[in-house]
């Protein structure tokens, strides 16, 4: 029997590489110069392997009721991990995918294609135009995993962003963003003062040790204008393989301090991983 072989390609933004997991028999890795984008199981869509993408996973399915068809915006498209997860645990979801490097988006639609009926729809573009652009309270969740190498884009972090993603959510409607950051968080303080400029209601999930500044990790970003269920996204969080902690309120308030919200003009990308890579799973 054939074994899958690992797929290199030069992509828009730099070198794009699909590698099999052995241990997995349709699985597979994606990184773009070296640095972890996505984990897909084409046979198994809700397995989660990077530990942000399960809290992602875990607010999903927190928000969005079974049996509900939600309207989705994911912003940063990858290898379609998160849209393929809600394909298959809320079928009928509409889905639209922006992703900027459109050589990547040809790649993984030649080798890890979905399929025509998934409700699943990418567009090459940028994700802040593409906000800009779209029409207001046009979706239910926005998603953004958006990363230019292992940074998130300076124009994807502003107050006026922040505007564009709250535009665009219908009432009730709940925004997503994987974040990275380390001690003094210096970066992710900022972007909960930009987000609480237009969102009355957040919270944030991360590894204890990333939020004791222990070491460099992600941050799942949630915001709303309406109370989030944050005791039963503390249990679903506390009970996965890598338990996480869930801020919000007052201790939330207090970690945000004097952080500033951040201007266009000030906009800055997120903070270089120690080393220069960082797998963000």
């Amino acid at each position: 029997m054939d074994e899958p072989i690992p797929v290199m390609r030069a992509v828009d933004h730099g070198t794009a590489k699909l590698m099999p997991d052995v241990d997995r028999k349709r699985a597979w890795l994606l990184t773009v110069d070296g640095a972890p984008q996505s984990y897909v199981d084409l046979d198994e869509p809700t397995h989660l392997e990077f530990e942000y993408a399960r809290r992602l996973g875990h607010v999903l399915d927190t928000v969005v009721a079974p049996g509900r068809e939600p309207d989705v915006l994911h912003l940063g498209g990858g290898a379609l991990t998160m849209p393929r997860y809600l394909a298959a645990t809320r079928p009928g979801a509409r889905q639209d995918v922006v992703e900027a490097d459109r050589g990547l988006l040809a790649l993984i639609g030649e080798h890890l294609p979905v399929a025509d009926d998934a409700g699943i729809t990418v567009h090459g573009a940028d994700a802040r135009e593409w906000l800009e652009s779209a029409a207001p309270g046009s979706a239910d969740i926005v998603i953004a995993d958006v990363f230019g190498g292992s940074r998130v884009p300076a124009h994807l972090t502003s107050t006026a962003y922040a505007q564009a993603a709250g535009r665009v959510l219908r009432t009730g409607g709940v925004y997503l963003a994987n974040l990275a950051d380390a001690a003094p968080f210096t970066f992710l303080r900022s972007q909960l003062a930009t987000f609480s400029t237009v969102f009355e209601e957040l919270a944030v999930i991360a590894e204890p040790g990333v939020l004791r500044g222990r070491r460099f990790g992600n941050a799942v970003l949630v915001a709303s204008h309406h109370p989030l269920d944050t005791a039963a996204l503390a249990r679903r969080t506390a009970a996965d393989a890598f338990p996480a902690r869930v801020e919000h309120g007052p201790a939330l308030r207090r970690f945000i301090g004097a952080a500033a919200p951040v201007r266009d003009e000030d906009a800055v990308p997120s903070p270089e991983p120690p080393g220069g890579a960082f797998g963000i799973g």
